[in-house]
């Protein structure tokens, strides 16, 4: 058994891990939560960029479905009342972590995955990378791949300065939607979807939890569905939460769950050997 497939086994029980932890969050024992409705399988080849605050294309939902995402933690001090309050609403969303907290909380990471999230990738140190070196760029986001592959399996599934590195989960996120074409092409050859967003809380400013969830129902009224941006180390957006996930379900929204079209798949494989 060579090591490259030792370690492609390795992520491939880890993947089907995670999926059938998913599978079981779905089947939530509150009949009035808001729950997760379905679940849509995310192909970098039919969808490598999506999100229309950056992309004339996103992802295909129906009136009133909504992706919820989260960037910037893995946070101690706000990270677990998020999944707390996505945990009583039978809510599973995407999280991208960003590298440096990862490795600082690999614990949360391990969390997020086993309540059935999806973890996507946000860099290792958050910067602008419009205004980053090309080489140093990569070097950011490779890393970053690295930090969060690590505390999700105990090992880099990923080799920071490759070329050809790719995460088992291929979502990728810009800090502040800054981005270039060069960085974009990488992520693309590579099979990693980018994500922008459809709408979002502008939770990075300071308001109080309630100017927050006015802010944002009036957006998703006037969007009808889409990519929700959030940001789980924020305490305004963590106290928000439980009031806005009440307003979908009270409204007749419906919470749609992405995992990768790959993933999913070797899951099954992993589960239903021949």
């Amino acid at each position: 058994m060579t090591p490259g497939f030792t370690r492609t086994l390795c992520a491939a029980v880890a993947a089907a891990t995670v999926w059938a932890t998913a599978a079981t969050a779905a089947e939530c024992p509150r009949k009035d939560a808001l729950g997760t409705s379905r679940v849509l399988r995310v192909d970098a080849a039919t969808s490598p960029r999506v999100g229309l605050k950056s992309f004339p294309q996103t992802l295909p939902l129906q009136d009133h479905e909504v992706v919820l995402t989260f960037d910037d933690g893995p946070w101690p001090g706000t990270t677990p009342q998020v999944l707390a309050a996505l945990a009583r609403e039978c809510v599973l969303a995407t999280f991208f972590l960003i590298g440096r907290s990862a490795s600082a909380h690999p614990e949360l990471v391990r969390r997020i995955a086993a309540l059935g999230h999806t973890v996507g990738h946000h860099t290792w140190s958050h910067p602008n990378i419009k205004h980053m070196k090309p080489d140093a760029a990569v070097a950011d986001i490779d890393k970053g791949f690295a930090a969060v592959e690590k505390a999700l399996h105990g090992t880099a599934t990923t080799t920071p300065g490759i070329a050809s590195a790719t995460p088992t989960t291929p979502f990728f996120r810009y800090p502040y939607f800054e981005m270039t074409p060069a960085t974009l092409d990488l992520l693309q050859n590579r099979g990693i979807t980018v994500f922008g967003a459809d709408l979002w809380a502008s939770d990075w400013e300071p308001m109080k939890p309630a100017q927050q969830l006015k802010l944002l129902t009036e957006r998703l009224q006037a969007a009808r569905k889409g990519i929700i941006l959030l940001h789980d180390p924020k305490a305004q957006t963590a106290a928000m939460l439980p009031a806005f996930l009440r307003y979908l379900r009270d409204n007749g929204y419906r919470v749609v769950h992405i995992v990768p079209a790959a993933a999913a798949a070797t899951a099954r494989a992993v589960q239903n050997p021949k």
